[in-house]
């Protein structure tokens, strides 16, 4: 397979970005719903019109993983909009972290989350929050390895269907991509 590389998505990648959101979501979760959910979904969040704000907002970022010329995976981070009353407007969050299943479990999700996690924090420590699915416990074990922490839960509407979705926290310190030795507890993953 060909070394996999990991690059700042820009306003001309928004059909990639969008492409490979919905394939990954697909990939990963879609048996999970039924077909008119899923489309509703596939079309609020991996559109491209709304791809492109994302692209066009500059507190926002996202990342493109390729692979031979293919988009194998991708990251997306920004201010928190988690439903959780001690999010700040200081506040980053980890929003999106896929690799396609034939690239998981190498090392590439470690490296596409220290990508993103220096960018979250390359104005210096802040705490960062993530969403995770409540039945992704390969996504939870990996983000508690790296010092993130459950604090809430919430309802993650995908159409009609609602999802128990965990709240993890890092609190603000500075950033390793080394895994906490004594975590316990991702997105897809990756």
């Amino acid at each position: 397979m060909p070394e996999p590389i990991i690059r700042r998505a820009g306003p001309d990648d928004a059909e990639a970005l969008a492409g490979i959101g919905a394939l990954t979501f697909t990939e990963t979760f879609g048996h999970l719903y039924p077909p008119e959910d899923l489309a509703q979904f596939l079309e609020e969040a991996y559109g491209l019109e709304r791809t492109r704000g994302t692209l066009a907002d500059p507190a926002k970022a996202a990342w493109l993983v390729e692979a031979g010329g293919e988009v194998v995976g991708y990251a997306e981070a920004g201010p928190c909009g988690l439903p959780h009353p001690e999010v700040t407007p200081s506040c980053g969050e980890l929003k999106r972290l896929y690799l396609l299943k034939t690239w998981q479990n190498g090392g590439l999700g470690r490296r596409l989350f220290g990508e993103t996690m220096a960018w979250l924090l390359r104005a210096g420590p802040r705490d960062v929050w993530i969403g995770v699915w409540s039945e992704n416990h390969g996504a939870q074990r990996f983000y508690g390895r790296h010092g993130f922490t459950q604090v809430g839960e919430y309802g993650f509407p995908v159409g009609g269907t609602v999802d128990r979705e965990f709240i993890l926290r890092k609190a603000a310190v500075s950033f390793s991509t080394e895994p906490a030795r004594d975590a316990g507890r991702e997105h897809n993953f990756a």
